[in-house]
């Protein structure tokens, strides 16, 4: 798991948003609101739902983009409980947290490492776009 992922107020521009994704390296945003998760915005939200459809990224809102379906685990569950709940949700992340706490984010990329991504990436590739 990366701990402390980044967060943007869901107000945030997906301009900024995409700025702190290649500042950091990073493929993914968390989107808060009012000190909680609402969503979680990718490299590829930020091409598909803003940049393809014309959208100014330096107007557009993260709350306009983000995934508001989130996927977590909390942080005393294992990782095949992660790679369940991505498979389930069809997601590449998901969220660890304690009640409304983020403590971390695992990725398909976290799971490569582990050598259990396979499996995941099959079901996800599977699955119809979420766009």
């Amino acid at each position: 798991m990366t701990k402390d992922p980044v967060s943007m107020s869901s107000d945030a521009s997906v301009m900024d948003a995409a700025k702190a994704m290649s500042d950091m390296r990073i493929g993914a945003v968390v989107v808060m609101e009012k000190d909680k998760p609402c969503g979680i915005v990718t490299d590829r939200d930020i091409t598909v739902r803003a940049v393809a459809t014309g959208s100014d990224p330096a107007k557009t809102k993260l709350a306009d983009i983000c995934s508001h379906d989130i996927a977590a685990v909390r942080p005393d569950q294992t990782v095949d409980d992660a790679v369940q709940m991505m498979k389930s949700h069809d997601v590449k992340r998901v969220l660890v947290m304690d009640d409304s706490k983020i403590e971390g984010i695992v990725s398909l990329g976290d799971l490569s490492r582990l050598g259990k991504d396979q499996d995941v990436q099959e079901d996800i590739s599977r699955a119809e776009p979420n766009n």
